[in-house]
């Protein structure tokens, strides 16, 4: 199978500052120069090398590379444990990245041209097919192929040898520098790094020097621009794109891969969004990400994460298959602010009362309560829509420097066919951080890593709940989750959180919808597409239709989540595998949830900040970084 990535020309103008191990390339000189390669299999079927994991970068095992490229799939096997100051290490400039491609360009020119340079891989390292238009071959592996602005749509692209050529050639010298310029323009690579500026929030005085800085070392490093992009290697370059791209097109009936395209909605070179729908429909297993506000240098934008794209869509695995415990690579903390920040007003918003229960019995304001080491299991109640999960999960994050690892319905992982369900990016957020399918072999390999996990037995039936059913629980009848958890020790915390009754209310309800034939027919096809779960299940809980109530927003008021005493389940391994006695501590965890909603229920009304004009009051008294106060515990 042939497929071609394009970065059609250098992109000379970076983002201010990039980590050298967040940068998804070989290395600077490659991250910004013309980089195109195929997947040429051969008879031979080796097996797969080992992976490097290293903490430095995430690159030094990719085998392609660039603005718009095919990857293999190999990144480190994991990036838990302590920060490596990721935003602060390593930071490139361009003027680095000139010094590199200057020394690059003396070590190229095997043939008296231009300059051409492509993977590092040595080129006779394998066989490749006879007559191959490209210049990389890699033995027929399982690979998994990442597809950035893929150059299958060359075609269709104004970029074309018979248009560009001619004018680069009749350009004087001098002047030919200039088209790089224009050509970064239309690539979107300047107007990005003053958006990168702007969102960073950087000091005027800052924001002008770094952008002094920049065009310093552009205008000084001319000579290296034009040595980078002359007539001869635009036109050898163009003429690649074009035959790959047709050779690409001709073999895509034999890509059977897993594929992620990542397409550019202001991709002014290429049609990539329209791109990354065709060659869905065409490639058996392919899942798209359009990233709206990105043009062409996708890689070189500030703030995009290949490893976080990898996360988020299931894409990193050591095996045949991806293990939603064993292969998840854990946030960094600015991976985590890159979540969180859109979130953060539902925080800002409801500021939560996290209340604890210590080993003594204590009520305390604080997450003191929490153990620390895992494995241990937190049972609760769902929310309406889950409005409880981001300040849940960002408080155990910030406070307690711990990840919960969600237990998620299977249709955020996966559809059984297309159609009005949201698309799988739409929950990417939720396997960032940490969520995985309900399943028996998830529950055991998250508590055999010694895991922080989150259940909510009610599921899908809690969380769309009817009219009236407010902080009612619909578990089932069965103690799903006891014996495993004591198979391995596993601390048992129930809790209970409110105030979905503050932030809205429901006006039209599942049974409300039913009776609209236009709603009814939706809930259907919505149902239909979405994994089943618990066909087995009697009683309301096995009620997993699909719906999106219509909920009026109110003016805010306040979240409250108590935690309870940890239930242990260490050394009752033995005492548990009776049926009986493992449904008497399921009944135990069921009724210490009940009493935490009701302890907060009534609680509640003595706050005297529970509005948020009150809490809004207080903090402009004592500042808005100040805690508000909420009830006496």
């Amino acid at each position: 199978m042939g497929i071609a990535g394009t970065a059609v020309f250098p992109t000379p103008i970076p983002p201010f500052t990039r980590p050298n191990h967040l940068s998804p390339s070989i290395s600077i000189s490659n991250s910004r120069l013309s980089v195109s390669a195929s997947l040429i299999p051969t008879d031979k079927r080796p097996p797969p090398p080992p992976l490097r994991s290293t903490n430095s970068s995430f690159t030094e095992n990719r085998v392609l590379e660039n603005t718009s490229s095919s990857a293999a799939d190999t990144i480190p096997s994991s990036r838990g444990g302590e920060e490596s100051n990721d935003d602060d290490d390593g930071e490139l400039t361009l003027k680095d990245y000139f010094e590199q491609c200057g020394e690059l360009l003396g070590r190229c020119r095997w043939d008296g041209g231009g300059p051409r340079w492509f993977s590092p891989l040595p080129l006779h390292s394998h066989s490749r097919l006879q007559d191959s238009p490209l210049l990389l071959s890699l033995p027929d592996i399982d690979l998994m192929l990442i597809l950035a602005n893929p150059a299958t749509s060359f075609s269709k692209s104004a970029l074309q040898p018979e248009t560009l050529v001619p004018l680069s050639t009749m350009m004087p010298e001098q002047l030919r520098s200039s088209l790089l310029y224009v050509l970064s323009i239309l690539s979107g690579a300047p107007f990005k790094t003053v958006a990168s500026a702007a969102g960073k929030r950087l000091p005027l005085d800052q924001v002008i020097t770094e952008i002094s800085q920049d065009t310093v070392a552009m205008s000084s490093y001319l000579s290296v621009l034009s040595d980078v992009l002359t007539a001869e290697t635009l036109g050898w370059k163009l003429n690649m794109l074009k035959s790959a791209a047709g050779f690409a097109n001709s073999r895509l009936h034999a890509v059977k891969a897993q594929t992620l395209i990542l397409a550019s909605g202001q991709d002014q070179l290429l049609p990539s969004r329209e791109e990354a729908e065709r060659l869905r429909q065409v490639l058996p297993k392919c899942e798209i990400r359009v990233f709206n506000d990105s043009g062409h240098a996708l890689f070189l934008e500030d703030g995009f994460n290949l490893v976080s794209i990898l996360t988020a869509t299931s894409f990193y695995r050591r095996g045949g298959r991806h293990d939603y415990v064993l292969d998840y690579v854990p946030p960094t903390p600015s991976e985590f602010q890159r979540v969180y920040e859109p979130q953060r007003w539902i925080e800002t918003a409801t500021n939560p009362v996290m209340l604890s229960t210590l080993e003594s019995g204590k009520i305390v304001r604080s997450l003191a309560g929490i153990p620390s080491e895992g494995p241990v299991l937190y049972v609760g109640y769902h929310m309406m829509l889950g409005f409880e999960l981001v300040p849940l999960v960002s408080r155990f994050w910030m406070e307690r420097n711990i990840l919960l690892r969600g237990i998620a319905h299977p249709m955020m992982f996966t559809k059984l066919r297309e159609g009005r369900l949201p698309a799988l990016s739409a929950f990417d957020t939720f396997r960032i951080m940490g969520a995985v399918p309900v399943s028996a072999a998830n529950f055991y390999r998250l508590f055999s890593s010694k895991s922080h996990v989150l259940l909510y037995p009610g599921g899908m039936r809690e969380a769309l709940h009817r009219k009236g059913e407010e902080y009612k629980l619909f578990w089932p009848e069965q103690s799903e989750f006891v014996r495993m958890a004591a198979k391995f020790g596993a601390k048992i915390i129930p809790f209970g959180s409110v105030g979905e009754d503050d932030v809205g209310q429901l006006l039209l309800d599942y049974n409300d919808l039913r009776n609209i034939p236009y709603f009814k027919n939706s809930i259907e096809e919505l149902t239909d597409e979405a994994v089943k779960l618990r066909n087995e299940a009697v009683g309301e809980v096995a009620n997993q239709d699909v719906h999106l109530p219509i909920i009026l927003p109110k003016v805010p008021g306040r979240f409250y989540y108590l935690f309870g005493k940890p239930i242990e389940t260490q050394g009752r391994e033995q005492e548990l595998k009776s049926r009986e006695k493992a449904h008497e501590l399921y009944i135990e965890v069921k009724s210490e949830v009940e009493k935490c909603l009701g302890y907060l229920k009534e609680k509640r009304e003595n706050d005297p900040y529970r509005n948020i004009f009150a809490r809004i009051g207080y903090q402009a008294r004592h500042g808005f970084d100040s805690e508000v106060p909420t009830f006496d515990i």
